[in-house]
Formats: structure tokens, sequence, C-alpha cells
């Protein structure tokens, strides 16, 4: 493993159990524990802890910080209040995606932006030269440790170990609490399709938290969970990963995000092209797919048309951006972007897997939705 590559507070924690460390990044990170397979199966039945400390944190504040915000994302920033969380995207002028974020509004004069890890650098870039002064830009990600605890049994054990009734604190709302003694900014927010909280932390404490719920979580069934389950979870519930599903050259419509636009909201970034592509109409659009039978589909795999005439060059009209085995839904499942005529629900598709054609149905909505 390069030295170069940077590491969470729990990085120590992780090898003492025997993670499997990959580079995620530029981040050294653990995969898996006990196996992808074994760890999706738990946070599904029971509970999961994530390090998620590799996330940029980057704060607004001032007077002028709710403009600033609203100048950067497509959703709308006058729709919080204090304690509020909103999942929107930034975009570049011409409608691409900057990245995709929650917005925590901590007061009405200081936000916090939680950015992608291997954008945070870009995306804390973006964001200075944007604001033009109208905020004071703080990059807060080192000094942040950031635990997810997901699962259906999550919020009752955060709860056990928080000072205040975290078990009250609302979807995309956030409460400071000290949990298992370490001060705390608690969002019922996740990345996995459950229930459960993220938990910001003073980077120095962070291990202490880890430490303190996988030991209270132990009868709950908690387990460390790497990045391998943290990806086939949050493909089952059809959210979006940056640099795969979502990226420069995609736009929120394209993605299926058009409800983290807001055009009344503000006059930000990449509005006129969006407002132009919404009139337009897109050409294409990300679907959910399932294959049908065996094989499974993976990252840049081609989506194609055998009835077009010309060689398998010309027969591609898209690509897949996400595909896995379907560990709690079943089969196999993917993300891609096809043109808009091929994206309608019960549309039948061809993919091309390593030069071996199969089938798949176009699905709507996510693969799994918890009870």
């Amino acid at each position: 493993m390069a030295t170069s590559l940077k590491r969470t507070p729990l990085h120590a924690l992780h090898v003492s159990r025997g993670a499997k460390m990959v580079e995620f990044g530029g981040w050294e990170m653990p995969l898996q524990y006990t196996g992808i397979v074994a760890e999706h199966r738990t946070v599904r039945s029971a509970a999961g802890a994530f390090d998620v400390s590799h996330m940029g944190e980057v704060s607004l504040r001032g007077a002028g910080a709710a403009g600033a915000v609203q100048r950067l994302i497509t959703g709308d920033v006058g729709k919080l209040s204090d304690g509020a969380a909103l999942y929107t995207v930034m975009c570049y002028p011409d409608g691409g995606i900057v990245d995709d974020c929650i917005v925590y509004r901590r007061a009405a004069d200081d936000y916090m932006i939680v950015v992608n890890a291997s954008n945070t650098d870009k995306d804390l870039a973006w964001i200075r030269e944007h604001t033009s002064g109208a905020a004071e830009v703080v990059d807060e990600s080192e000094e942040t440790g950031l635990i997810a605890v997901q699962g259906p049994r999550a919020v009752a054990l955060v709860d056990r170990l928080a000072d205040a009734d975290l078990a009250a604190v609302g979807r995309f709302r956030f409460a400071r609490s000290a949990v298992a003694g370490v001060p705390c900014m608690a969002a019922r927010t996740g990345y996995t399709g459950e229930d459960g909280f993220e938990l910001a932390c003073p980077a120095d404490r962070a291990a202490e938290l880890w430490t303190a719920l996988l030991t209270e979580g132990e009868a709950d069934g908690l387990q460390p969970i790497g990045l391998g389950a943290r990806d086939t979870l949050r493909l089952e519930a059809r959210l979006s990963l940056y640099g795969n599903d979502i990226d420069r050259t995609t736009s929120p419509l394209e993605a299926g995000l058009g409800w983290v636009v807001a055009f009344d909201a503000g006059d930000f970034i990449g509005k006129e092209a969006l407002l132009r592509q919404k009139a337009e109409g897109v050409r294409r659009r990300l679907i959910g797919f399932r294959i049908d039978g065996r094989g499974i589909a993976r990252h840049g795999y081609s989506i194609v048309d055998r009835s077009l005439e010309g060689g398998p060059e010309a027969q591609v009209i898209g690509q897949v951006t996400s595909g896995t085995t379907g560990i709690t839904v079943g089969g196999a499942i993917g993300l891609g972007y096809v043109p808009v005529d091929r994206a309608a629900p019960g549309t039948r598709i061809t993919i091309d897997c390593r030069g071996k054609d199969v089938t798949a149905e176009v699905v709507k909505g996510p693969f799994y939705r918890r009870a």
C-alpha cells in the first residue's frame, strides 16, 4: 500500500480487526472485514458501523453564508431551518455536476457542506472561487471524524449512548449531542437505504466513539462495515455514486435528480443550462435495470441495440454506470444511461457483458426499500 495515501483517525483500528485495506479516492480504506455479502446482510438485518471520515466537510460562515450556499447548489437553501439538512448537487455553468453533497444549516450564518472524499480538494477550490468573499470558507475536513451507524437497530443503539433524545430527530434533521461522551453532530442521514445516523465528531475522539459504538452494539449485532458493502447497499437503494453514475458530463435532469433542482430558489450556477435542457428535453436518462438470468453488468459495459446497422461500435446506445449482485433483492441489478425512448419501465435492453449479450428489463424506483 502506497505510503502517500491519506489515513482516517480509525486506520489502526481497521488494521487491528484484520480489514482488507484498499486505495479509494486517495485514502487507505477498509474494503471488507468478514466479507461483503455478510456485511451487507448485517446492515439489512441489524446494524453496521462505517468509517466515512474520508469525506470532506466545508463550512460557510457569516452574514452572506446563505446567499453564498444558494449560489453554489441547485436546492432551495431558504427552506432550511436550524438543524435541517438537504441533499443537493453543485453544477458547472453547462449543467454538469461538480459533486453531490449534503448541506447542513447549523445557524442562519453557519452552513456545513459534506462532499465526496475524492472531490474534496476540487470542491473546496470551486467553493472558494465562487463565493467571492461573500462568506468565510473553512475546510473542517482534517478536524472532523465521521462515523455512520446504519440498519434497523441503529437508531435505538445510538440513542442509548446519547445525552439527548436522538430517536426524536427527524429524517434529514440533526442535533447536537454527546454520544458515549463524545460531542457529536448527529444527523439522521445515510447512504444505505436503511435508517440510522451519521455522527460528526472531533477527529481526535473518533476512535473513542468507534470503540464505544462497537462495544455497546455487540448485543445488537453491530459490526464494522467496509466500502464493498457500502457500495452494494447504496446500489440496492438506487443512490448515485459520483464518478460512476454522475459526474461533470451528466446533468441532474439526466440522472433522475430533477427533484433536487429548485428553479425558483435563486440564481445558482448552471441554472440557465438546466432551464434550457428542461425546455428542450433530455436525450438520455439514468435507468435502473434487472438482468434476466445469469450475468453481472459492471461499470463501463456497453448497452447495445443489435438491430442497428454497422459493427459493434455503431450498435452502442448507452453505458452501464454501476452493477452488482442484488444481495438482498436477488438477481443482478445495475444503473446506466440510455436514450429517453428506451428509459420507460418495462423496456427491454441488451448489455454487452465482456462479449456476451445479456438481456435486462428497465425497472422503476429503488431495487430495495425498507419496510
